[in-house]
C-alpha cells in the first residue's frame, strides 16, 4: 500500500513538474500586443486607391522587417451605399462593385495577409493601369485557384461579406470623409495617409525596432506649411461617366 502511495505520489509530482514547466514556457512567448494596427478603408475602382495600394502599401508589405510590427486589415467598402433589400451602389458603378465584392472574398478565401494581399494588389494594379476588365488573369499569374473566390461572389456570400464591411465602415468614429481612408490604431490619417509609416513608427510601443523605424526624425512627422492634400475619391459622390472621364485625364490614373 505505502508502495502504491509512493508511485501515485510521485506521479503527481511529475504532473505538477510538467505543468509548471509548461505554464512557465509559455508565459515568456511574445505576443502580439506590440503590433500596430493599420487599417485601410477603400473602393477598388477609386484611382487613389489603388495609387495607395500599388504605390505605398506594397512597399510596407515588402519590408518583412517593418510587417513584423504591424497588423494590416483591408476593408473594400469605401464610399458604397446600401439600398433596400440589402443591395447596394458603388461610387464607380456596378464593376466596382464587382472588385470590391471579388476582393472581399479573396480576404474571406485566404485569410493570412501573405496569401490574400497579393491578389489584391494585383487587381488593383490592372485598376491603376486602367485594364482592371482583365482582373481574373491574377489567378493564373499567381498560381491561385480561382472556385473559391467565384463561388463565394456568384453564390451570394460574397453581398454578405460586403454587407459586413459596410457595417463596420459605417461605424467608423470619426466617420470616414473619403477614400483611401487610413487609420492607425485607430486614428485616422486623414490628409496625410501617404506617411502612413510614419505614424506607424511614432505608434509603435516595443523594443524591436525595424530599420524603417531607426530614424528618429521620422518619429517627429513634420508638417509642411503649405503642403498639397493628397487626392482622394470623396464620400457623397456618385460620379457620372462623363465627370469621371475628365477626372481620370489628370488623375494618378494616367500613367
Amino acid at each position: 500500500m505505502a508502495s502504491r502511495l509512493t508511485t501515485t505520489a510521485l506521479s503527481f509530482l511529475t504532473c505538477l513538474l510538467i505543468l509548471f514547466s509548461f505554464s512557465s514556457s509559455t508565459t515568456i512567448l511574445p505576443s502580439n500586443s506590440d503590433k500596430v494596427s493599420l487599417a485601410l478603408y477603400y473602393e477598388s475602382l477609386c484611382p487613389y486607391s489603388a495609387n495607395f495600394i500599388v504605390n505605398y502599401l506594397d512597399k510596407l508589405v515588402e519590408d518583412d522587417d517593418l510587417l513584423s510590427i504591424v497588423d494590416l486589415y483591408l476593408s473594400p467598402w469605401g464610399n458604397a451605399k446600401i439600398r433596400g433589400n440589402d443591395t447596394f451602389v458603388c461610387q464607380h458603378g456596378p464593376y466596382e462593385c464587382l472588385l470590391n465584392t471579388v476582393e472581399a472574398c479573396a480576404i474571406h478565401a485566404w485569410p493570412k495577409l501573405e496569401d490574400h494581399f497579393p491578389f489584391v494588389y494585383c487587381v488593383e494594379k490592372l485598376v491603376y493601369e486602367r485594364k482592371y476588365p482583365e482582373w481574373e488573369s491574377c489567378f493564373e499569374e499567381l498560381g491561385l485557384d480561382p472556385k473559391r473566390v467565384s463561388e463565394c461572389y456568384t453564390g451570394g456570400y460574397g453581398n454578405e461579406l460586403e454587407l459586413e464591411y459596410a457595417a463596420e465602415t459605417n461605424a467608423l468614429q470619426p466617420p470616414h470623409k473619403y477614400v483611401p481612408w487610413v487609420v492607425v490604431d485607430g486614428q485616422p490619417l486623414y490628409e496625410d495617409y501617404e506617411d502612413f509609416i510614419n505614424y506607424i513608427c511614432k505608434a509603435y510601443k516595443g523594443t524591436a525596432t525595424p530599420k524603417a523605424c531607426s530614424n528618429q526624425s521620422r518619429h517627429s512627422i513634420p508638417r509642411a506649411k503649405a503642403k498639397s492634400i493628397p487626392p482622394v475619391c470623396y464620400r457623397d459622390t456618385i460620379v457620372s461617366t462623363l465627370l469621371e472621364s475628365v477626372r481620370s485625364a489628370t488623375s494618378l490614373w494616367m500613367q
